[in-house]
């Protein structure tokens, strides 16, 4: 399979590639250093991405920023970052990524643990994963051509638990490794319009 991965600098998104590179050719998307440079909140970025891979047999999301800070102080223009990373720039690589996936392609986009168990400082973040899980199970009964659509949501990493832990108190955290599982799962699997928990 040819699969783009956007994200694939990250501590998930390299987890993926290690269970997908040895039988399958990656494409990796992101900001920097990687095969396509990416900014997924530019619609013409996205776009210029799409015309330069051609066709693909999968699209991964493992990327989209989000903001965190109390709800007190939270302008509107801070909740807009998350809006336009983490949830426009993730739905906008659908909309726009549809021509360009092969019949019974499919996407797998990321969503995350707070939208079902909030954190302090997270309802900006919480906010955007609901909202692409509630268009992953939307847009699964309409995609053509037998394209798959699903989202994995991760618990906060062992990797980043140093960095994250004051964040999640009392929250078990879980390896890259099984999260990069889930998308596995997706890509390779058959189902549509899920998306896997992994706590």
């Amino acid at each position: 399979m040819k699969i783009v991965l956007v994200g694939a600098t990250g501590t998930i998104g390299k987890a993926i590639i290690a269970k997908l590179e040895k039988e399958h050719t990656i494409i990796t998307a992101s900001r920097k250093g990687a095969d396509v440079m990416l900014d997924m909140t530019s619609v013409a970025s996205i776009q210029a991405m799409y015309a330069q891979v051609g066709k693909v047999d999968a699209v991964i999301v493992a990327a989209g920023a989000a903001y965190f800070g109390p709800l007190e102080t939270m302008t509107p223009e801070d909740n807009q970052q998350s809006i336009d990373s983490k949830l426009k720039g993730q739905m906008n690589l659908v909309l726009l990524g549809l021509d360009h996936i092969q019949d019974g392609g499919s996407f797998t986009l990321v969503t995350g643990i707070m939208m079902d168990d909030p954190i302090k400082q997270g309802a900006s973040a919480a906010m955007v994963n609901g909202g692409i899980r509630a268009f992953v199970k939307s847009a699964a009964i309409e995609t053509p051509r037998g394209i798959r659509i699903n989202s994995v949501s991760p618990n906060v990493l062992q990797e980043s638990w140093d960095k994250y832990a004051d964040f999640f108190v009392g929250f078990n955290p879980v390896p890259a490794e099984k999260v990069a599982q889930a998308f596995v799962k997706s890509v390779l699997g058959g189902q549509t319009g899920q998306n896997y928990e992994v706590y």
